[in-house]
């Protein structure tokens, strides 16, 4: 096994780690972990043809300079070639792999942190029409709901090689220089086999629970022979299916249990990496095994908690575990011996220094926006994950310091832009129209189960007051404003407003933003159109559904929230049934006018043409917002780059100008929603990139 280099500490970071649960070290045979926090394995999807190279590495590299004790990697890496969905995994089934390996434990390694690979095989999850284009197979012909593939029943002969093919996946880890891998029941084929649900055989794979339990205890053993006792193992493995949808053969926590103190008595195994529920469908994995903001805080600590009490291997944990807070309580009260903060780690890598440091209010919030399920790892309001090899996760100090920034804009772009030119030792101040900071997002917090959003403007709040931005609140900001401050850099934040000009009878709509920001003034019947597919439109009319209106939404899209994560568009296809949203999709809103006392919307089908009418007491329209650019109109002439930002060196994070302006001259620049109509995560890291070269 590579050594792991010990971090070295100071007299103060000793004495907190002496007094926190979270920063004790945990023992697992001959590795020491230095604290109780890890990340779990993920499917990042920044390999290369299902290699880690450089990309996949740093990702990784950031969270063991943070200071984690254990990452996992790779979330259902392939152990053969039938198991793959088609990219995004890593392909542990050939020794091609085993350099990457090398390199990649030795980097994490030198952080002092320790590296494992989750490895599997998915069994009837699987992609036939992909990759391989292999037909699938399961315990059982059982088709999985949402991966769709119908997979053939296995054979002895599949049998014996699935298990040879782990076997061999754990070697290559082992020769790799990681410290461990482990399997994973759950939805994958070993869970297959778990489940009545899935597993409807008749021999000796299949009926009592000594016989669905047989495959794993097979894979385990040959896994164990394979890499030798000193060398760890574990099982990602469901402590309860659930038994919420009806539908019968789902296994519950006792036969759980049963299961784990079969492979605890084999002793193949040296811990146990919890999960709660199923996968097989996109509101099991939103409800279950991702849960985000829509669902409480760590749902399923208690029965992991239980769980815990029934074996004597160490137990770890991950399910919306995003704030120390709730980490510190699950080990302080031996609920986990190590918690998993593995989105939490994609919002702040540095959890654990600041942990160390004493600066656990500066850890930047997961807020749970679930964004990383969409376009995987990329964090809503850090823009740095996934991207590493070209953007900083730790803010550097600027070659010349002091400069004078002036920010007019106090929304998310904005308070990232202030916050990092602060923090790289520039002057900054910033302009904001209103009362609070927030811009926008402060209407989305309003809206049903969006509130925790808030985190984001909070915690800028709090780095600009660190920082000493001279921030100032009811400014609505003229150009004359920004010169008066002698500015040498001006970055533009101003946002949007809603855009209703497109729409015949605009004025008859109410916008989204009225909608949400005095509830009261919307009447009881009330058609919300949603042209975008992002959260806006669909967070209000489930706001204003909860409210008791009477909601009928209209989208242009072929399904609602077509721009989303799975997870946050089966919410919402969930919550819209529950409250008797009626829903129609295909059609675009082409007119409004009044009719008696009420409204009547003209829409018309995207496919037919047909036009028709809906009637309504109101009509709430969302089509993005158009920008407000007075400011940045009225200083682009006077600015040494005439208000164009070089998007070349934008993208590589360059100086926009060859030489710092003439003394009294200054670079104009705009950001966010200022430029056209985007989200947070694109005004956060048009912010970023600009002001990180500053």
């Amino acid at each position: 096994m590579t050594e792991i280099r010990p971090e070295a500490t100071s007299g103060a970071q000793t004495a907190r780690r002496a007094r926190d649960p979270l920063l004790e070290p945990l023992q697992l045979k001959k590795l020491r972990l230095k604290n109780r926090i890890m990340s779990t394995s993920h499917a990042a999807t920044l390999d290369d043809g299902g290699t880690p190279k450089e990309r996949y590495q740093r990702y990784h590299e950031e969270k063991a300079k943070g200071g984690l004790a254990l990452t996992m990697f790779g979330g259902s890496s392939m152990v053969s070639p039938d198991s793959s969905w088609g990219s995004g995994q890593v392909d542990v089934a050939s020794d091609d792999v085993i350099p990457y390996l090398q390199q990649f434990s030795d980097r994490i390694h030198a952080h002092g942190a320790a590296i494992m690979c989750q490895i599997s095989h998915l069994g009837r999850r699987a992609d036939a029409l992909s990759h391989n284009w292999i037909a699938t197979m399961g315990p059982s012909p059982i088709r999985e709901r949402r991966h769709r593939n119908f997979p053939r029943a296995m054979d002895e002969h599949d049998i014996a090689r699935v298990v040879r093919d782990y076997a061999a996946a754990a070697r290559r880890c082992k020769e790799g220089g990681l410290d461990g891998v482990e399997t994973l029941t759950g939805g994958h084929l070993i869970g297959q086999f778990f489940s009545p649900r899935t597993n409807r055989r008749t021999d000796r794979f299949g009926g009592s629970t000594e016989n669905r339990a047989r495959f794993g205890l097979m894979v385990h053993e040959a896994i164990r022979k394979a890499v030798g006792d000193d060398w760890l193992v574990g099982i990602r493995f469901v402590v309860d299916e659930g038994h919420d949808d009806g539908e019968p053969g789902n296994i519950d926590f006792e036969e759980c249990v049963r299961i784990a103190r079969l492979f605890e008595r084999e002793g193949h195994i040296d811990f146990f990496n919890c999960i709660f529920g199923r996968m097989d469908t996109e509101l099991a994995l939103a409800e279950h095994n991702m849960p985000g903001m829509s669902q409480p805080l760590a749902p399923f600590l208690k029965p992991v908690g239980l769980f815990k009490r029934e074996t004597k291997l160490p137990v770890f944990h991950a399910a919306r575990i995003p704030d120390i807070a709730t980490a510190r309580h699950a080990v302080a009260e031996g609920l986990l011996d190590m918690v998993a903060m593995t989105r939490a780690h994609m919002a702040d890598p540095q959890i654990v220094n600041k942990l160390m440091r004493g600066e656990e209010e500066r850890i930047r919030p997961c807020v749970g926006a679930s964004h990383c399920l969409w376009k995987k790892v990329a964090c809503i309001h850090n823009p740095a994950t996934g991207r590493e090899a070209v953007l900083p996760q730790l803010i550097e100090p600027a070659a010349r310091r002091g400069r004078k920034v002036v920010v007019v804009g106090g929304g998310p772009g904005g308070l990232e832009a202030a916050r990092v030119a602060a923090e790289r030792g520039h002057k900054v101040v910033l302009l904001e129209a209103a009362s609070r900071l927030g811009g926008q997002l402060l209407l989305a917090t309003k809206a049903s189960w969006r509130k925790d959003l808030i985190a984001i403007i909070d915690w800028r709040a709090a780095e600009l007051e660190k920082f000493g931005v001279d921030v100032r609140l009811n400014t609505l900001a003229e150009p004359a404003d920004a010169l008066a401050e002698q500015p040498e850099v001006v970055i533009v934040a101003t946002g949007g407003v809603p855009d209703l000009g497109w729409l015949e009878g605009g004025e008859h709509c109410t916008t989204l933003w009225d909608a949400l920001g005095d509830v009261s003034r919307v009447k009881d019947d009330v058609i919300v159109f949603d042209g975008t597919g992002r959260h806006a439109a669909a967070s209000a009319a489930l706001h204003l559904a909860e409210q008791g209106r009477k909601v009928q939404f209209v989208t242009i899209d072929d399904t609602i929230a077509l721009e989303m994560e799975y997870s946050s568009r089966v919410v919402y296809r969930q919550r819209f049934a529950r409250h008797g949203v009626r829903i129609t999709i295909d059609h675009q809103l082409v007119g409004v006018a009044r009719h008696g006392n009420g409204l009547v919307a003209r829409i018309r089908h995207e496919l037919t043409g047909a036009e028709t009418e809906l009637r309504a007491a109101q009509v709430v329209a969302e089509n993005g917002t158009v920008p407000v650019d007075d400011v940045f109109t009225g200083l682009a002439a006077r600015s040494a780059n005439r208000g164009i930002t070089d998007i070349e060196r934008l993208i590589a994070r360059e100086p926009q100008l060859d030489a710092p302006p003439a003394k009294g001259a200054f670079e104009l620049h705009r950001i966010g929603d200022a430029v056209t109509s985007r989200g947070v995560h694109s005004a956060i890291y048009d912010a970023l990139r600009l002001a990180s070269a500053l």
